[in-house]
């Protein structure tokens, strides 16, 4: 599995011009599901969220969690992260898991975070979605689970 993080001021996520998730300061985190991924994958992608240290301390260092900020987090599926970009001009969706299952896998993610975190919004999955964010830094990092 597969989390793009952003450190954020705040994001909103809008599907069919009504806003369907948002936070304030916290992470976005755009999710992409591969072929081989698992509930296990999941769980362990969440803890890496939840956990990687991308907020200042008070040394200004990034020391510290979104867990020990109590910011929010907005899980956003999004297919094309999962893309074969290796050769060519066009992706390749290969790599990706059928959708049933990148749907599922998604939705045991949020229910998961959900229940080990607050506050948590989320995008729809296979919605044509606007994503609107104010990146913090800019701080951006890709986390993968095997």
């Amino acid at each position: 599995m597969i989390a793009l993080i952003q450190r954020v001021s705040e994001a909103e996520v809008r599907v069919g011009g009504e806003v369907v998730g948002a936070i304030g300061r916290g992470v976005l985190a755009l999710i992409g599901v591969r072929r081989e991924d698992t509930e296990e994958a999941a769980q362990r992608l969440l803890e890496r969220v939840l956990s990687y240290r991308i907020f200042p301390d008070s040394r200004g260092r990034m020391g510290l969690a979104l867990r020990e900020t109590g910011g929010g987090l907005l899980l956003v599926p999004q297919f094309t992260l999962a893309a074969d970009t290796h050769k060519g001009t066009r992706a390749g969706f290969s790599l990706a898991a059928a959708p049933a299952e990148a749907q599922r896998l998604f939705t045991y993610l949020v229910g998961r975070a959900r229940s080990a975190y607050a506050p948590v919004s989320s995008g729809v999955f296979g919605a044509d979605m606007q994503v609107a964010l104010v990146n913090d830094g800019p701080v951006t990092f890709w986390l993968e689970t095997p």
